[in-house]
């Protein structure tokens, strides 16, 4: 496994996206990503709890990975790897003569997908502290994963379109979340989805990261599990801009 220790990045600006016509109670803060990095460092011996309390869908994390559409000898990048959940599917389908690369900005996240490196003895991955907007690769990736990430990010936006240019035309771009569902009972369990992630950090449950997907790629694609609650979505790299 390569270790590469980065500085931690700098402040960002905090943002605060308000829902018109909402109570107050129903704002959310954006953290600078200092802030949330010292969060993540905080809560990463509780992300199998986490998983386990929400409900996440059994086999999506393998589902999202299989969208990614890798084979071995790929280059393939997550963004957000935290404890390294996904590690060893990514590194089924890239096989020994693929490369798996992991960025997150949590140094307490990273140090345990480390420590599972070193006991799997996976000599092809190599896992980055850093902040994924500055995250720059020697050779186009293959294939790029978000899995319970994005929404974390204050920045994601610019994280996407950033991520979106390291990859060879062609390549697949995976994000998998949760999200609030549709209807009326995505609106009963939307003031506790806020209180919730503004307590953990988990994610801004306001924004929709497949509407900024869509138009940046071709071959859009979406799935949705457990009545809305969780989502796939994918699409390809365009050989140039339209």
């Amino acid at each position: 496994m390569s270790v590469s220790t980065d500085r931690r990045p700098q402040t960002s600006r905090t943002n605060v996206w308000r829902i018109p016509s909402e109570r107050s109670s129903l704002e959310w803060l954006d953290c600078d990503r200092e802030f949330v990095s010292r969060r993540y460092d905080r809560i990463a011996g509780l992300i199998t709890l986490f998983e386990w309390l929400l409900f996440l869908p059994r086999g999506l994390r393998k589902q999202a990975v299989a969208h990614i559409g890798l084979k071995p000898g790929d280059r393939v990048l997550e963004v957000g790897c935290g404890t390294g959940r996904n590690l060893a599917l990514l590194q089924d389908c890239v096989g020994p003569t693929g490369r798996v690369y992991g960025v997150d900005i949590s140094q307490g996240m990273l140090a345990r997908a480390r420590r599972l490196c070193e006991q799997e003895c996976w000599a092809n991955v190599t896992l980055t502290l850093g902040d994924a907007l500055e995250y720059v690769p020697e050779e186009p990736f293959d294939g790029a994963l978000f899995s319970l990430s994005y929404n974390t990010m204050p920045h994601h936006h610019a994280v996407l379109t950033h991520v979106l240019a390291q990859l060879r035309p062609g390549a697949r771009l995976v994000i998998m979340d949760a999200k609030v569902p549709a209807g009326i009972f995505g609106n009963l369990i939307l003031p506790f989805a806020v209180w919730l992630n503004h307590l953990t950090v988990l994610g801004n449950p306001y924004i929709h990261p497949w509407r900024q997907l869509a138009p940046l790629v071709d071959n859009f694609a979406m799935e949705e599990r457990l009545f809305g609650a969780y989502y796939i979505c994918w699409g390809r790299k365009r050989a140039k801009d339209r």
